[in-house]
């Protein structure tokens, strides 16, 4: 019982597993492994598409299938055994979460029914690559720090688009109904020619209508060509070096209930076994002195409870 709460004893079977585990998952070969059968996968995935091959072999591509799935499953059972004696830390990871999702929806039945849902899901098992590629796993943190910016992005450039749009309607509509004829169509060609594709073609048929549609087309490019990819291209740069600021840190560590119930108990061990050396060494005085000497020494010691390593532990 420590602070009013009962202390979550952790046996030493598990801490064990644990440990065997986590020397066995975090080897070099066994990442070089998990790497290889993702790679096999794709490959797998990518020779059913040939219906011919599949005919001659169906038999072998199904059963190298269910190999792959039988040592996915494997790898993620060792890693749930490595946090055996901290069992939240697994899930506190999101490449564990993502794994665990993608290994654990193969045996769904809906999914396995569905061949579509399960080649897509397939196809999610090359993304555990990123986990045994540092740069590839960067690039994922970057791009998935960079939404709120690109949200923004999306919603300026969606605003930007219906503003020209209609502009384009109200001026272009008559004379180039194909391009400008509804609101629909003058935002899908000014998203064409955000890209500058056919940005020349345009301003031709424009100046045949009006003059001033050199400054519509000008003033729709600065902004939609220059300013804002400039700002996304911002965007994702500053999220991508986060990104490598953080894979060079490391994951925070986070310390949970468990955690800090398993520190409590291992100071009280430690507490005790002080407590247990203290005594013997008074005892060993005790022996060895002379009787006056040895009453001193009893009378020397502190009451119990009142230990250095007591009061170490109370801290």
């Amino acid at each position: 019982m420590t602070d009013g709460a009962p202390t979550a004893r952790v046996t030493p079977a598990r801490v064990c597993l644990a440990r065997r585990c986590r020397a066995l998952t975090e080897a070099r070969w066994f990442a070089a492994t998990v790497f290889t059968l993702i790679l096999t996968n794709a490959a797998l995935l990518g020779l059913e598409t040939y219906s011919g091959l599949v005919d001659d072999w169906h038999h072998w591509l199904r059963l190298a299938e269910h190999a792959c799935v039988a040592a996915f499953t494997v790898e993620i059972v060792l890693r749930l055994a490595a946090h055996a004696d901290r069992p939240r830390s697994f899930f506190r990871d999101p490449w564990n979460l993502f794994d665990l999702v993608v290994v654990l929806s193969a045996f769904l039945p809906v999914v396995r029914e569905n061949t579509t849902v399960l080649r897509l899901l397939r196809l999610a098992r090359v993304l555990r690559s990123a986990r045994f590629l540092p740069q590839l796993r960067v690039f994922l943190i970057a791009v998935g720090r960079s939404l709120p910016g690109t949200l923004s992005f999306l919603v300026v450039g969606a605003l930007l688009l219906y503003v020209y749009a209609m502009v384009g309607w109200v001026f272009f509509s008559r004379h180039d109904p194909e391009h400008f004829g509804s609101i629909g169509r003058a935002v899908l060609t000014l998203f064409l020619l955000m890209t500058l594709d056919g940005i020349g073609d345009a301003v031709r048929a424009g100046l045949e209508i009006s003059r001033w549609s050199i400054v519509y087309y000008a003033s729709y490019v600065l902004l939609a060509s220059f300013v804002l990819v400039n700002v996304l291209i911002g965007v994702v740069i500053t999220s991508l070096d986060e990104a490598r600021d953080m894979e060079a840190e490391g994951p925070p560590t986070q310390q949970g209930p468990e955690d800090a119930n398993l520190l409590r108990e291992r100071i009280a061990t430690a507490r005790r076994a002080l407590d247990d050396l203290e005594d013997e060494l008074a005892r060993a005085a005790v022996h060895f002195t002379t009787p006056g000497e040895g009453r001193a020494v009893v009378a020397a010691r502190p009451p119990a409870g009142r230990t250095p390593a007591s009061r170490v532990g109370q801290q």
